[in-house]
């Protein structure tokens, strides 16, 4: 009986042992568990970073290429220093060409103007023209009747 009580607390005992073990185990999964979760909360933490970077990686590197374009294009114009030449020297060349509409304008007028006397002379020339063979013919006609009137 004793041999059997001493197996009973061996088992008893063997089993407590068992039962500790188990809770021990049952701590460390829940441990490792709580781990594991925390691992991938982190992960997803991780992964949200590292969208943000990309995303602001992309919208860099797109910065980057625009940059690139627009010094391209602006490599294909002259620099300032050069503009402001090229602008002055349009500013004389316009001075210049409006002093010479202006020229060519008082000049214009002026031509339009003795074109204008030109006209006036010329029709007073026709006025007289037109007057004095009207007096020729005129005076033909009343020699013609002179001569008519003494031949009779």
């Amino acid at each position: 009986m004793l041999s059997t009580l001493s197996q009973c607390e061996f088992s008893m005992g063997k089993t407590l042992l068992v039962y500790d073990m188990n809770l021990r185990e049952m701590e460390n999964y829940e441990k490792i568990y709580k781990d594991i979760e925390n691992s991938i909360a982190a992960a997803h933490e991780k992964i949200s970073e590292c969208k943000k970077q990309i995303l602001q990686a992309k919208r860099i590197r797109k910065n980057r290429q625009e940059y690139d374009a627009l010094a391209k294009v602006i490599q294909h114009h002259p620099d300032r220093h050069e503009t402001l030449k090229q602008l002055e020297a349009l500013g004389k060349e316009l001075q210049h060409l409006s002093h010479i509409k202006e020229n060519v304008e008082d000049k214009l007028e002026l031509r339009r103007k003795q074109f204008h006397v030109l006209l006036s002379t010329i029709h007073e020339l026709q006025q007289t023209l037109e007057n004095d063979e009207k007096l020729s013919e005129a005076e033909e006609s009343q020699e013609t009747q002179m001569e008519a009137e003494t031949k009779q």
